[in-house]
């Protein structure tokens, strides 16, 4: 197990000096091609958002689409995994049957959609466009249809266990109906967090830690060392994105992070059996998902809005909270709950660890 954790934290380490390394190059290469943020204009239900855009116009042509290194980084890692195993350094390399196929299968595909979204919406200068709507639309459904497919009828995986208030729950032909509904909830919870700088990055390294300890005691040990890697880069990202940001992340990064979250936490689903404990860990993200939610539901079918401002970190934001202390004050919110889920998983579902 230690040759184990020493091999999670070397591919660590050599992902963060990477990112380190090449990140100023990246932010460079944007400016030179001028991919900077634009201020959205308009909102989903096609008003035009006058109070997001005063809320961020000093914002306006800060580089963006930090997912490109993301991928470019997992990359270099993976084809690092191949010679080291070559070499007679490790074992397995990174990209691997029964652990890893899936989500790296979803980490790619799905940023590389993100990708082009991102360049979709700095052409258009930040209007809400049917096309790049209409491909986000396609790449959700086709990875949520391969996802379903994969959990349900590969690995015969139809179940979620609510222990300890429930035991297990059998979905049958509703599982892959759920999987569905479920990835594409994902993707837009970590999408509307990706708000203010480094709120959206310090989270998901907090979330992502836990779902790194949770793989690494389910001896899941190159999924562990995968998600090591995506920390390493988020870190790094961190001193660039915290305020006042240098860099942007959008729609690559959390394309990429949905279909790699989507396709482990149904991995450990199966691993471990659990969900309630994910509840938890995931609450801001379901909290500001579903100010969002409520926001448009309220102003199709009652024609005013139910908050002033929405998602939820926006509204604080209006209410003259400093941006930077609703950001420290999320991250220790987060860290709170991931401390209750890492005792949950330990105290409450300790069998999951030894079976």
């Amino acid at each position: 197990m230690l040759v184990k954790l020493n091999n999670i934290i070397m591919f660590g380490l050599i992902a963060f000096f990477i990112s380190w390394i090449l990140y100023p190059i990246y932010i460079n290469l944007l400016k030179k091609f001028k991919f900077g943020k634009t201020i959205r204009e308009t909102a989903v239900t096609g008003e035009k958002s006058k109070i997001f855009s005063q809320l961020h116009e000093h914002k306006q042509g800060t580089p963006t689409m930090w997912g490109g290194i993301f991928l470019i980084v997992m990359a270099l890692m993976i084809g690092l995994s191949y010679i080291l195993k070559d070499q007679g350094f490790i074992n397995n390399t990174l990209f691997n049957r029964q652990e890893t196929y899936v989500l790296l299968f979803g980490f790619f595909s799905m940023g590389l959609i993100g990708l082009v979204d991102d360049f979709l919406n700095i052409k258009w200068h930040g209007t809400v466009k049917w096309l790049s709507a209409k491909a986000k639309l396609i790449g959700m459904v086709v990875f949520s249809a391969f996802i379903s497919r994969w959990f349900y009828s590969r690995l015969g995986v139809d179940y979620i266990n609510f222990r300890p208030l429930a035991g297990k729950v059998s979905l049958g032909l509703f599982a892959p109906i759920i999987t569905f509904f479920t990835t594409i909830a994902i993707v837009n919870a970590i999408n509307i967090t990706d708000g203010l700088d480094g709120l959206a990055g310090g989270l998901m390294t907090i979330t992502l830690f836990v779902l790194a300890v949770i793989l690494f005691f389910n001896q899941t040990y190159i999924a562990a060392t995968v998600i090591a890697i995506v920390i390493a880069t988020l870190v790094a990202f961190m001193f660039y994105n915290i305020h006042p940001a240098k860099i942007f992340m959008w729609d690559s990064w959390a394309f990429a992070l949905w279909g790699l979250i989507a396709s482990l936490l149904y991995f450990l689903n199966m691993r471990t059996g659990i969900v309630i404990p994910f509840i938890i860990l995931f609450g801001l993200f379901i909290i500001d998902l579903t100010s969002s939610f409520l926001q448009i539901f309220w102003k199709k079918y009652f024609k005013k809005k139910l908050f002033l401002v929405a998602p939820l970190h926006h509204l604080f934001e209006k209410k003259g909270i400093n941006e930077t202390t609703i950001v420290m004050k999320a991250w220790f919110i987060q860290g709170i709950l991931a401390a209750i889920t890492i005792i949950l998983l330990f105290y409450q579902f300790n069998k999951t660890f030894v079976n």
